[in-house]
């Protein structure tokens, strides 16, 4: 999976609250997927905008960080709909 296929699923799908590899200050609760040093980060942020440490995988692969990525996406709208 490559990032143009994560933007059409989020599309599709009616996904919020991510930042999908944009350079920007992190924001509330959302799910976040960059770059660094060579490995793909998957992580989420807290009210306050901060990483939460212990959500942070990394990978090898960009197909296997977007694939952690749109699942985390779609537990969070579950949760946003209960």
């Amino acid at each position: 999976m490559k990032i143009e296929d994560a933007r059409k699923i989020i599309q599709e799908e009616g996904l919020q609250g991510y930042n999908l590899c944009e350079e920007r200050e992190n924001r509330e609760n959302e799910v976040v997927l960059k770059k660094e040093n060579e490995k793909w980060i998957v992580y989420v942020t807290d009210e306050r905008a901060s990483k939460i440490i212990n959500s942070v995988d990394k990978y090898n692969t960009e197909a296997e960080a977007i694939e952690d990525f749109i699942e985390r996406l779609r537990a969070d709208k579950v949760l946003r709909e209960l």
